[in-house]
């Protein structure tokens, strides 16, 4: 807690210089919901469409992201199987309650999103984190998951394009571990937010075209553009409809009424295309982007293919930028949360430590978001330029 405020005071006197900072530390788009389904809000709000929905979400809407699964993915997803959520927090938080029993372990990769373990604790269960290395597209392996696989042990819970390195899991490497998951009897919780922000071909399929029984959580959040809007999905078995059909009435009532009516009109052709359009402009920014931080030294070991994050390791910065200063020379080696606050203060850029996204070498690494314009990306990149050659 203390850290986290001298992070905030930093960021607040950076800001009183006249230079303002610039942040890539937030895992938002800097595009907003696009035209028509700005319309559509508007549209339900005068017509007075803003009471109560099912609990599982407009059954149209349910229906338009079940051709979008068709239409994208080649994938027959009932939209019976379809539950609309208040985000995908909301989605993750009734997976996890209603799948996991008190002191049921989880297997995850470290590093990964710290959130993502909150809804396992909330559902009195124990997430398991086991090192990824770069090798392994700091994703967990087949191999790792059946090693690690114990008396408690109750099933995986991958993100995939993950936050915060932006790698998938390969399919094939994919399909071994739900086969491990499978043959123990356990649950596969993937969470594919990112997915339709996915570069490469190889990748960008969801996990429910190896396993349809998977329970995969997706969200309007990051392609859709619309992270306050609060609205996600998830896709689970027959058998689990009812059970969190009930846990989301009792916990929810229904998603955001007005963020449904919007959303459906996120599939019409012309929001597509600009999707569509933006996501290549997110690709954009991440060739130039990466190449950049690897020509500072800051290395990015494995290329991400999605979402808008890169994962660069920071060590041999730290070790050139503080080696020989007093304060780091006191048994505990500089790290990315060093580096971070070194970043605010004499770069005026904020990026987020890797320490927040687990234990397993995270401090060596630190995570930029690459959802900012193009331009923020060029002056960030000129900043630490100045800084680290200067």
């Amino acid at each position: 807690m203390e850290m986290a405020k001298t992070a905030a005071s930093l960021a607040r006197a950076a800001e009183s210089t006249g230079k303002p900072m610039l942040y890539l530390n937030i895992g938002e788009p800097d595009f907003t919901a696009p035209p028509l389904v700005q319309e559509a809000a508007i549209r339900a709000i005068r017509d007075g469409r803003t009471q109560y929905t099912q609990a599982t979400g407009l059954p149209e809407l349910r229906e338009r992201i079940s051709g979008w699964y068709r239409s994208r993915f080649g994938l027959d997803v009932p939209a019976r199987r379809i539950m609309v959520t208040a985000g995908a927090s909301a989605a993750l938080h009734l997976a996890c309650l209603a799948l996991l029993d008190a002191g049921d372990e989880v297997l995850m990769p470290d590093p990964c999103y710290a959130c993502n373990r909150q809804f396992i604790s909330a559902a009195e269960g124990r997430a398991v984190l086991i090192p990824a290395t770069a090798a392994e597209r700091f994703q967990l392996s087949a191999a790792k998951v059946s090693q690690a696989w114990g008396e408690h042990t109750r099933g995986v819970l991958l993100a995939s394009p993950s936050n915060p390195t932006g790698t998938s899991i390969h399919p094939d490497e994919l399909r071994r571990i739900l086969a491990v998951v499978a043959a123990r009897e356990g649950i596969a919780i993937i969470d594919e937010i990112y997915l339709g922000l996915s570069f490469e071909a190889a990748y960008g399929q969801s996990a429910l075209a190896i396993n349809d029984q998977i329970i995969s959580i997706n969200s309007f959040s990051k392609y859709f553009s619309m992270t306050g809007w609060r609205l996600g999905w998830m896709v689970v078995p027959e058998p689990l409809v009812a059970p969190i059909e009930q846990l989301a009435q009792h916990l929810f009532i229904c998603p955001s009424t007005i963020s449904q009516y919007a959303a459906l009109a996120c599939f019409e052709a012309e929001s597509l295309a600009e999707y569509e359009r933006r996501r290549g402009q997110f690709k954009a920014r991440r060739d130039w982007f990466v190449p950049q931080l690897n020509a500072l030294g800051l290395t990015v070991p494995v290329m991400p293919d999605g979402a808008f994050y890169a994962w660069a390791d920071c060590g041999a910065a730290c070790q050139r930028l503080f080696t020989g200063r007093s304060e780091y020379n006191s048994g505990n080696p500089a790290g990315s949360w060093d580096f971070a606050l070194a970043a605010m203060k004499n770069a005026h850029l904020t990026i987020t430590p890797g320490r927040d996204f687990g234990h397993a070498d995270t401090a060596h690494y630190v995570r930029f978001s690459t959802a900012s314009s193009m331009a923020h990306l060029h002056a960030a990149v000129e900043r630490l330029r100045d800084w680290l050659q200067g």
